[in-house]
């Protein structure tokens, strides 16, 4: 018996994210909000008591991920000037442009994005996170799957120095912490939030003033405490790695996910390999374009110095990680930089760097599922996962670009439901504004 509320999708090709060769002249049929059964047009035809969503010449993919994000961070999209929002915007005027940035992704269709946490001059943003995804999961707001971070880690760190030193207070308790059991306090303050994963950093970064990114920001043993704690809950870790040393504490603490792709060497490279551990690369944040976003907007030059300097560094760290087999799931470190919905631009980077587009796809279709602990329910197009699918004007596996462009994103389905619909007679919009109708703060 077919369900009332049964589609059937039928399109030029099926690109399924296992990364395999496109399936051509493609149906799927879903019912309620998942996937009942997939084929061709051929060997699964329509019914009549079916709806039928007619994509042509059009291909058919899997919700795309985007699995490192800062939807609360204070844009160029939105904001004139980072550092001022962050003294002049309230909690509650960032929790909208918190949601707008989210929905920037959702129609390119990024049907679900792992924030990964922002520190604030209130303290952790956490609850509001926390409810903003509630609040999309029970159809209260329209946006895309949230999988929400909370944050443990010391004082002087990489993610206490994301905020300027003038915005930092005592009061601030939940901040940062030290030591391995006040971290596990920490990491339990944030995960009574509710929280899908706790981050942390065992190194300095790149966007933070006065900080190299050799700088150690955690023992072994507070590392170790981080991610015991995390997965003493059943939540996963993602720790912030800019060097060999640190992804090597990382390896021995047991991790879930690394965050991104700087300087490393043959033998942390085999042994995260062989650990199995996924890598989130962010290369999106060390593009030029990214660079002289975040000059026009307000960033100090010693920022943009160090990010130039360890561009080259990433891109053939990149490659050697790519040709040593380690997993690489898809992640872009939007927030400040470059714009909320480019997010697509970071699988360009990975083709340019020696992947294939299907390769490509499947760091942010498949492998990016599975790194942040979804791979039974989203990220691939088969029987029984969530109908999160998304419909594209042109063939990716061939032009990885085609994703870049707003116009070619015709359908966006989460949970079984259309919230971007560009082929339909009825079309359906999640904004309807354009980038220029909307002001962007000073």
């Amino acid at each position: 018996m077919v369900s009332k509320n049964t589609k059937y999708l039928k399109g030029a090709r099926l690109i399924d994210g296992h990364g395999g060769a496109p399936v051509q002249d493609a149906a799927v049929v879903i019912e309620d909000d998942k996937i009942k059964s997939v084929g061709t047009a051929a060997s699964l035809p329509a019914t009549p008591d079916m709806q039928v969503i007619d994509a042509g010449n059009y291909s058919i993919l899997p919700g795309l991920i985007d699995t490192h994000v800062h939807i609360a961070a204070f844009n160029p999209a939105t904001f004139k000037n980072y550092r001022v929002s962050i003294f002049e915007v309230s909690p509650e005027l960032q929790s909208y442009y918190t949601l707008f940035h989210a929905q920037l992704c959702f129609e390119m269709g990024f049907t679900t994005l792992r924030d990964l946490g922002r520190m604030t001059t209130r303290g952790q943003n956490t609850a509001a996170m926390v409810a903003l995804r509630d609040a999309i999961n029970n159809g209260v707001l329209t946006g895309p799957r949230l999988v929400v971070c909370g944050r443990a880690s010391i004082s002087n760190g990489h993610l206490d120095l994301t905020l300027p030193r003038a915005a930092y207070r005592d009061y601030m308790t939940d901040l940062v912490a030290d030591g391995p059991w006040e971290l596990r306090k920490l990491a339990r303050q944030q995960l009574r939030h509710g929280v899908d994963c706790i981050k942390t950093a065992a190194s300095g970064g790149g966007g933070t003033d006065k900080e190299e990114p050799d700088v150690r920001n955690m023992t072994q043993e507070e590392l170790d405490a981080v991610v015991d704690e995390s997965h003493a809950f059943h939540k996963h870790t993602a720790v912030h790695c800019f060097t060999s040393e640190s992804h090597r504490m990382a390896v021995r603490a047991k991790v879930d996910t690394i965050e991104h792709i700087v300087f490393t060497d043959d033998d942390t490279i085999k042994m995260i390999r062989d650990a199995g551990i996924p890598v989130v690369p962010t290369l999106s944040h060390r593009t030029d374009h990214a660079i002289e976003v975040r000059r026009q907007h307000g960033t100090p030059e010693f920022i943009l110095t160090k990010m130039k300097k360890i561009q080259p560094y990433t891109f053939e760290s990149f490659q050697k990680m790519h040709q040593a087999g380690i997993t690489l799931a898809m992640g872009t470190d939007l927030g400040v930089d470059p714009h909320m919905g480019e997010n697509a631009g970071e699988l360009e980077i990975y083709v340019k760097l020696g992947m294939t587009p299907l390769e490509a796809i499947t760091t942010a279709t498949k492998t990016a599922a599975e790194a942040i602990k979804l791979g039974r329910h989203i990220g691939t197009i088969e029987p029984g996962k969530l109908a999160d699918i998304i419909v594209v004007d042109g063939d990716p596996s061939k032009d990885i670009t085609v994703l870049q462009k707003k116009d070619n994103i015709k359908l966006v389905m989460k949970d079984g439901t259309a919230f971007v619909d560009k082929i339909s007679k009825d079309k359906k919009y999640v904004i309807h504004s354009e980038q220029k109708q909307w002001k962007i703060v000073d």
